[in-house]
């Protein structure tokens, strides 16, 4: 049975809940990152991303990792994590498969942020 159809506003609950679910050590890591919600990546987000035709891309990191970071990075926008709602609803099978995919989405790009690559995220589950 397909997962509830969910609102913007819901889907955003859900990604605001899994953020305030996440460790304190891991929430005090996230300085000047600004959490989205949009309905699908646009193309040139999927080109950023590499992800092929036909595959889903559930969440998106914008910005430049930590480890990345010199002296000179300063008064800077804020970097960006996208969650995707309508990839998270297409694929998830149930309102629990949902909860956790986009759990496993937000995870995924802090690990970006944090300066994790692919291979490190996969090692750890979050693919």
């Amino acid at each position: 049975m397909p997962p509830p159809r969910l609102s913007r506003a819901q889907f955003r609950r859900l990604v605001q809940e899994a953020l305030a679910s996440l460790p304190p050590p891991l929430q005090e890591a996230l300085h000047n990152v600004d959490v989205q919600v949009r309905w699908r990546p646009a193309p040139w987000e999927r080109q950023r991303a590499q992800v092929p035709p036909g595959e889903p891309l559930f969440g998106l990191y914008l910005g430049t990792p930590l480890p990345q970071r010199g002296s000179g990075y300063t008064m800077t926008l804020p970097d960006c994590i996208v969650i995707y709602q309508e990839p998270h609803q297409r694929y998830c099978r149930s309102q629990e498969e949902l909860v956790a995919q986009v759990r496993v989405t937000l995870l995924h790009e802090i690990g970006h942020y944090l300066g994790l690559d692919e291979e490190r995220l996969q090692e750890l589950g979050l693919e």
